[in-house]
């Protein structure tokens, strides 16, 4: 495929971009441009296609396995973390202090597991992010996965990636890439779409009330929208549960809590599972209200996806934790699985007042050039790298570093692709990033479900050090296996 984007002539590479520019728009791979919405009717305004690659890129079919077989397992560390009170607090208190959006995320907690958690299920939408790594002399094939990070929130592209896949087989099926070369068939299929609807399906019919509504909680002028609408129309035509999208602040409004059962109605539509595609940032929360939409929901008897526990589960410091000596030990006993989940992983290091990260903070005022300084925050665009870090670790006080970690870079092959952006094509030099879902259903006693959920490829740049789609440093690939 790096060949190809090569080697194409420009009239090939046009009809491509056709055909993909009408696949996107026919299928509903799809973004809102960033300002949409048409002053004088107030209605949404036009659409773009979603960022994609022209093709889909190489990667290693052992790495690819390995990810998609661990997967279970993160699903289940991260329940199990979230039941451990004594090691969520250790982590969270020593955040609050410096991270007031942990500390208020972590005061709702405590708030609602004082009152008595009304809902002992839990539904899990997880995405473990991974670049692939080479050691020196390693052939490709050998390449090794490593973890980037695991988010329990709001986990997005499940569906653009599928509908990505999709646009790979029909460009080859219709003009074969212009080549005799190409091999589609090592392209996996990602199922997504129906397994995270699957997931919501799941849950709902756990809650018990067939007239209940699913509620996906949403950011106000959702321009990746048409990523959530295709879960909301195949939980509707797949498993017939009808979803409502709500703001945070709609909730706060809208919402109340039956006096007896605890069960959220949004007016008159009892809401069975609260499904976050926002609530991530600080951002979602501009004022006191939207606090208040999330604690209505929290106190509620809707399954929740996710808990509040699982999003705490999520921050970076806990993924830096987890990879001292001991510490994953204390949820994985299987030796087996631990070795599995530790191979995942990079070099994680402290930023706080322990010998670690007095250690980790000179190391890195002396070379910062191999690391990446990461906050507890979601969305892209919040890293610091290279020389850059120097400069902020000389602005922040001993107690503000804890808010932080450090991880090494982890350096993938570099390939080359043909990116659409906006209708327009950009031959590049990228790199990518795997993305595999989790779905995880647990009853309070025991596990109902845990299972993959389908993979995403997000390839930019390689002058770009960000990966997220959605802020637009990246675009949507599909997986070639090699």
């Amino acid at each position: 495929m790096a060949d190809l984007a090569l080697t194409l002539n420009e009239e090939q590479l046009t009809i491509l971009k056709d055909a993909a520019l009408d696949f996107a728009l026919s299928h509903g791979l799809v973004v809102r441009p960033p300002s949409s919405t048409d002053d004088a009717t107030g209605q949404q305004g036009g659409v773009i296609n979603a960022p994609v690659t022209l093709f889909p890129t190489p990667f290693p079919s052992n790495a690819f396995n390995n990810a998609v077989r661990i997967q279970p397992l993160y699903n289940q560390l991260v329940h199990d973390i979230s039941q451990d009170d004594a090691f969520l607090k250790e982590i969270m208190e020593s955040l609050s202090t410096v991270d007031d959006f942990v500390k208020r995320l972590y005061d709702l907690y405590l708030e609602v597991k004082k009152e008595g958690i009304v809902q002992p299920a839990s539904l899990g939408l997880h995405r473990s992010d991974y670049i692939i790594h080479l050691n020196p002399g390693q052939d490709f094939s050998e390449a090794e996965i490593k973890q980037v990070e695991l988010n329990t929130i709001s986990v997005s592209f499940g569906s653009l990636s599928s509908l990505t896949g999709d646009l790979h087989r029909y460009l080859y099926a219709t003009t074969g890439y212009f080549s005799d070369k190409i091999d589609i068939s090592a392209l996996p299929s990602s199922d997504s779409i129906e397994s995270i609807a699957s997931g919501l399906a799941s849950a709902h019919k756990h809650y018990g009330s067939k007239t209940a509504k699913v509620m996906m909680v949403v950011q106000p002028g959702e321009r990746n929208a048409f990523d959530q609408r295709w879960i909301e129309y195949n939980l509707l035509n797949k498993h017939g549960v009808v979803l409502i999208r709500k703001t945070l602040a709609e909730i706060a409004d809208q919402g109340r809590l039956d006096p007896k059962t605890k069960a959220l109605f949004i007016g008159d539509q009892e809401v069975s599972v609260a499904y976050y595609r926002s609530a991530y940032a600080t951002t979602d929360y501009p004022t006191e209200k939207e606090w208040d939409g999330r604690l209505l929901a929290e106190r509620s008897l809707a399954i929740k996806c996710p808990t509040i526990a699982y999003q705490l589960v999520g921050a970076k410091k806990v993924q830096q934790v987890l990879a001292a000596s001991g510490q994953l030990e204390r949820f994985v006993k299987d030796p087996v699985m631990v070795a599995q989940l530790r191979a995942s992983f990079t070099g994680l290091y402290p930023l706080d007042d322990s010998s670690e990260g007095l250690a980790a903070y000179e190391a890195a005022l002396k070379n910062s050039d191999e690391l990446v300084m990461k906050p507890q925050r979601e969305g892209g665009g919040n890293n610091i790298y290279g020389k850059d870090i120097q400069e902020a670790l000389k602005t922040l006080t001993a107690e503000q570093r804890n808010a932080y970690i450090l991880m090494d870079i982890i350096r993938p092959p570099i390939t080359k692709n043909v990116l659409l952006r906006k209708g327009q094509l950009q031959r590049a030099d990228v790199v990518s990033e795997l993305g595999v879902y989790g779905i995880y259903l647990h009853d309070g006693h025991k596990v109902i479900r845990n299972d993959n959920g389908g993979h995403l490829l997000r390839t930019k740049g390689v002058e770009s050090n960000e990966g997220g789609v959605a802020a637009g440093f990246a675009v949507i690939d599909s997986l070639l296996l090699v």
